[in-house]
């Protein structure tokens, strides 16, 4: 950890599955992903036109990216014990696959996932969203 770390560093979830080129975009630039390689809030996690990857975050949410994907990490709080809860994440383009962890069991209206035509209230526990070209 740098000298330059800051708050928003706070690891949230790792990647548990991944096939071909993902990488992930943090404020240094982008990496290459490899299974555990840590996410943290702000990251944008990319896969090329064959990729696919798996996120497990905290609370035990699970979004699966598809090929040709971007999917950022906005905000992330799990702190049941003093009611901060939120997750909220952007698809700017391809497919997400939604399993919804504690934070949507909690607290459903602390989950948002953004489109670029519009925002998913999460109230069930899984979806799947596309974005088409």
């Amino acid at each position: 950890m740098s000298s330059t770390a800051s708050a928003d560093e706070t690891v949230i979830g790792y990647i548990k599955t991944i096939t071909d080129q993902t990488t992930i975009d943090e404020s240094a630039g982008p990496i290459k992903a490899s299974l555990g390689s840590p996410v943290h809030v702000g990251n944008v996690i990319k896969t090329d036109q064959n990729g696919a990857a798996g996120l497990t975050l905290k609370d035990n949410t699970i979004l699966s990216i598809g090929p040709n994907t971007e999917l950022k990490i906005e905000a992330y709080q799990f702190e049941p014990q003093q009611d901060k809860l939120q997750l909220n994440a952007s698809l700017l383009k391809g497919t997400l696959h939604y399993i919804s962890g504690v934070i949507a069991k909690l607290k459903p209206e602390a989950v948002t996932v953004k489109t670029p035509t519009g925002v998913i209230a999460v109230r069930g526990t899984r979806f799947l969203v596309k974005i088409e070209e």
